[in-house]
């Protein structure tokens, strides 16, 4: 898979403190890469050197196999900020007419594009109204139209959706989805969960200016220090139970008027799933569920947030 984005301990330093330390990320063509954290992470500060709104402090970074800053990466990048202001005198042709010029677009393709960009986004026969008129969710719609616009090979996304109500998240998500099936790469910051789940194939987490965890959204899923387990059985006896407690930790048991308990557990690794059976059957007991609870992102997230007040 070609590299599409690469950093190596990229560095912003304020003298008011606060920033981003020695970030080394890198994104595939075609992946949708969400950067998750609470707001004032460092989240926005990250993608504004990337897209040259900041000049880092130290580390490097390439786009599209260009070093930062190089003006043939810019114009192969999209980006939609988490606060624009448009001009709301301009109808929408007129505005993506403006940033069509600012692109160097030809006067004709910038009208085959804006006729393009406004149709991907739920726009379309809207040209000539005025964007003041336009609602929230409509205004965002056409903010990632301006980021389309030139074409790009990876697109930025910061908080695109955090100012919107739930149909407006949905909207953006669908158009994300289109935007991923046609095999754009899409760089999203955000610190709404649900909105990282449900459209990335990759995960960084940041706290705090420094990345605490990285990696493919099964994968850290599965990378918490601890598993859950359900287990239903039958015949639990004292000693019986007495042996699943020497293998896993009980966190509830509930008895019902068949003779099944069921048990939720929690054991250090997945390894220990054999070992329960084993001692189960080696018991007396029947079992009648043993399975792993999977983690949600929500799940990891706090398990890495709760050490931001230990670091303070």
């Amino acid at each position: 898979m070609t590299t599409v984005l690469e950093t190596e301990q990229l560095t912003k330093l304020y003298p008011t403190g606060g920033g981003c330390f020695d970030i080394s990320l890198s994104l595939g063509a075609g992946e949708t890469f969400g950067l998750l954290g609470p707001n004032g992470a460092g989240k926005s500060t990250y993608i504004k050197m990337l897209v040259g709104l900041l000049t880092p402090t130290s580390g490097r970074a390439r786009i599209l196999g260009l070093p930062l800053g190089s003006l043939e990466a810019r114009r192969q990048v999209g980006f939609l900020p988490e606060n624009f202001r448009y001009h709301d005198w301009m109808t929408a042709a007129e505005l993506l007419e403006f940033h069509g010029t600012l692109h160097g677009l030809s006067r004709g393709e910038a009208r085959q594009r804006i006729a393009q960009v406004l149709d991907t986004v739920g726009l379309k026969g809207l040209e000539k109204r005025l964007v003041r008129t336009f609602s929230k969710g409509m205004q965002q719609r056409l903010g990632l139209a301006v980021a389309l616009l030139p074409r790009p090979r990876l697109l930025f996304l910061d908080e695109p959706t955090s100012a919107l109500d739930p149909m407006g998240r949905r909207e953006i998500r669908e158009i994300m989805q289109e935007l991923q099936d046609r095999g754009m790469t899409i760089f999203l910051n955000s610190h709404l969960l649900t909105e990282v789940e449900k459209v990335c194939q990759k995960v960084a987490v940041i706290r705090k200016g420094r990345i605490v965890a990285t990696g493919r959204l099964e994968e850290l899923l599965g990378m918490g220090q601890h598993h859950e387990v359900q287990l239903e059985v039958g015949n639990l006896a004292a000693e019986l139970l007495q042996r699943i407690e020497q293998i896993a930790i009980v966190l509830h048991r509930e008895d019902d008027a068949t003779g099944c308990s069921k048990l939720k557990l929690r054991v250090e690794d997945r390894d220990k799933l054999p070992l329960l059976a084993e001692a189960v059957v080696h018991g007396g007991g029947k079992i009648f569920n043993l399975s792993m609870v999977q983690n949600s992102l929500e799940d990891l997230f706090v398990e890495l947030m709760a050490g931001e007040n230990a670091d303070a």
